[in-house]
């Protein structure tokens, strides 16, 4: 397939869903698991983008956060988070964003994440280059951990979760030690599309959500980063955890994590 073809259809769908979250506001927010939900702008969003899609690629899947799944076959499909930090969106905090990525086999291949709070518009198809707006971008080049800004993703909730917590409590402490910076924005989203615009220099996710982090993983790679499992291999969707840093930072931040573990 040429991934770029389809980067059109991406952003007008993109477009549709952040009308709706610029012009709503969540009325009904509902509980989906321990300390997890969704909003009703979440599931009107997902809504509209899939039924989008459907019109304008019809012979490619569909998958998304809220509703479940649509695949087509083993081919290609889409995969939408409508509100990537549906808790910060809901309480008024403005690190939120919609994620969408064309997936082909088990890994992304074009990405579209839309940040309302700063107006930016980030796009990446493979060969082709990040984008916020029609600026490429590319990671820093950042070489220690003592001058990086590093973000981690939110701690687990749910079952088991103070166990699945002791070595995110234990890889923060060790990054509070040595980096510049740590920071939490609620978003992977975010912490991967900041990373690939420079923003940032490291991120840290224990989690691997298709939804979550896809069109964040294309992103930075098009934009010179590196993306891997937290054992260092390739990152695809079948990977437990995500990790995204420049080529001079990753290997110190993988030892960090593996002292951790």
């Amino acid at each position: 397939m040429q991934p770029g073809s389809y980067l059109p259809v991406a952003v007008a769908a993109v477009d549709l869903a952040a009308e709706i979250l610029r012009s709503c506001e969540p009325a009904v927010v509902m509980s989906k698991g321990d300390r997890d939900m969704v909003s009703d702008v979440d599931i009107e969003i997902e809504r509209a983008v899939r039924a989008y899609l459907r019109s304008h690629s019809p012979e490619v899947g569909f998958l998304g956060e809220e509703e479940g799944n649509a695949h087509c076959g083993g081919g290609p499909f889409w995969v939408l988070d409508p509100v990537d930090g549906t808790a910060n969106f809901v309480k008024g905090i403005p690190l939120y964003a919609v994620s969408l990525a064309l997936v082909n086999g088990a890994e992304p291949v074009l990405g579209v994440i839309d940040v309302p709070a700063d107006g930016c518009r980030y796009t990446a198809a493979a060969g082709r280059g990040a984008w916020c707006g029609d600026a490429r971008i590319g990671v820093r080049p950042a070489a220690r951990l003592a001058d990086a800004v590093v973000t981690v993703g939110d701690y687990a909730v749910g079952e088991q979760a103070g166990a699945r917590n002791q070595v995110r409590l234990a890889v923060t402490g060790r990054l509070a030690a040595r980096v510049q910076r740590v920071r939490m924005l609620g978003s992977a989203a975010l912490d991967l599309a900041w990373l690939a615009h420079g923003r940032t220099d490291a991120a840290v996710i224990f989690g691997n959500k298709p939804w979550d982090t896809a069109a964040g993983v294309i992103l930075v790679r098009e934009a010179g980063g590196l993306v891997v499992d937290a054992d260092g291999s390739r990152h695809t969707l079948r990977s437990a955890s995500t990790v995204a840093a420049s080529a001079g930072l990753l290997d110190q931040v993988l030892e960090l994590i593996a002292e951790a573990a």
